[in-house]
């Protein structure tokens, strides 16, 4: 029982950690006349992938690798075929040609790197299935050129934009905000990654399993919270584009700093996950030009969802064979 109170308890504190960070961040950027467009690409970009990055963190630091890698997967595999699937449903999405032929393409091309260095034993038989600290800095470097990329983007809008959904704080309050969210999410994080040690431990299975589906749901709650809420309001671009950066992140950001804290292993069966976080970029691209151009349909939803469901019950099928 207290393992599943730590989980939970756990995800409530990283997430509000995360609210806290990107309110008190958005603030002080928006004093410093930073445009709107600006703080949605950087601040919230960063800040919807910070529990992934708490989480990685302490499970590097502390050895458990299995669920760094399954929560950056998992979180990438969620992302797409759950929540954009949601957030479909609730309102067919209208994509931006950038985001089909630039951030689409660039999130399909951190899943085949992943692929690639994870499996370095294919092309040279002497490597191994491990990513390096050497494929960490790769991976950062690609996220400096993503980042810069983004900046840009920010950099050519006004700072004041049609909407303005930033509040402003006292500058004393934002520090405040900041630091108190920083440290929320250390402890969630460190929770979190307590809990489903021990939770793997209690139900008999491993520590991939849990990382590559309640750990990753549980770091995606932010996303969901986001994109869905997007859908809802009909600004289909922030769904999906909130979606897709996020998956950059996670792969060129988190899984880079977490391969540099400490080389992570991938096991034989994670191929059938990095082939799932392929599988579902690659179907998001091809979606963009069956039925309406540039469109996810309602239907196309439901198709995600269907494939995220036999793709979980696969997992548990797998699991239960060894």
């Amino acid at each position: 029982m207290l393992t599943y109170l730590l989980l939970i308890i756990g995800f409530i504190i990283l997430i509000k950690g995360a609210d806290w960070l990107v309110d008190g961040a958005s603030s002080l950027a928006k004093k410093l006349k930073i445009s709107t467009l600006g703080i949605g690409l950087t601040i919230v970009a960063f800040g919807t992938s910070m529990p992934e990055l708490f989480v990685n963190l302490f499970a590097s630091f502390q050895g458990n690798t299995e669920i760094a890698v399954g929560n950056i997967l998992g979180s990438n595999i969620a992302n797409i075929l759950l929540i954009l699937g949601i957030s479909a449903i609730i309102y067919p999405l209208t994509v931006t040609r950038g985001t089909v032929w630039k951030e689409i393409p660039f999130s399909l091309l951190a899943a085949l790197m992943v692929g690639i260095m994870a499996n370095d034993i294919l092309i040279d038989k002497s490597g191994g299935n491990l990513l390096t600290r050497i494929d960490g800095l790769v991976l950062i470097g690609f996220f400096i050129i993503f980042f810069y990329y983004i900046f840009g983007i920010a950099k050519d809008q006004s700072p004041a934009d049609k909407e303005n959904n930033v509040k402003i704080y006292k500058t004393a309050t934002s520090l405040t905000m900041i630091v108190g969210g920083l440290i929320c999410m250390a402890l969630g994080g460190k929770w979190i990654v307590d809990g489903a040690v021990a939770l793997a431990t209690i139900l008999g299975v491993s520590q991939s399993l849990i990382g590559l589906t309640i750990v990753a749901v549980g770091t995606s709650l932010p996303e969901l919270a986001t994109s869905a809420m997007a859908a809802i309001k009909k600004n289909s671009d922030i769904a999906v584009g909130n979606i897709v950066g996020s998956n950059i992140f996670n792969i060129f950001w988190v899984l880079g700093v977490s391969a540099l804290i400490k080389p992570l292993p991938f096991t034989p069966a994670s191929s059938l996950d990095i082939g799932m976080t392929v599988f579902a970029t690659l179907l998001l691209f091809v979606w963009m030009f069956i039925g309406k151009k540039r469109v996810l349909q309602s239907w196309q939803g439901m198709v995600f969802l269907m494939v995220y469901v036999a793709y979980i019950i696969i997992l548990i099928s797998k699991e239960r064979m060894f």
